[in-house]
């Protein structure tokens, strides 16, 4: 019984994370971490093309406003950052590179 008990703890805490991990602050956190050092990264002539705006009404929506030429900076901080961030952000932040990736293929067709 004491394992069973031990292994529920175990799920209970590791669905916790994950929705820690997902929970609009926490993503608010990582948006502005990574912001803030893609500007620092950009050179000065793109750094007031770097922003991104969380929605006041649906929290969980961030709008990333970057220029195109900004885009291969803020791919470089998020993946600096993969390796810190909780699991289920890491996985949100793998899909924002994606999203990007496939936008930036299609303006270039």
């Amino acid at each position: 019984m004491a394992i069973i008990n031990n292994m529920m703890k175990i799920i209970d805490n590791d669905v916790n994370d994950l929705k820690q991990g997902l929970h609009p602050q926490n993503l608010s956190f990582w948006y502005k971490k990574i912001i803030n050092e893609t500007i620092e990264m950009a050179p000065p002539w793109l750094q007031d093309k770097i922003k991104v705006h969380q929605d006041p009404i649906l929290t969980m929506k961030f709008n990333l406003d970057i220029s195109k030429r900004a885009v291969r900076y803020f791919m470089i901080v998020v993946d600096n950052n993969l390796d810190q961030m909780p699991y289920s952000t890491k996985l949100y932040f793998l899909k924002v590179q994606e999203v990007l990736a496939t936008e930036m293929d299609k303006s270039l067709v």
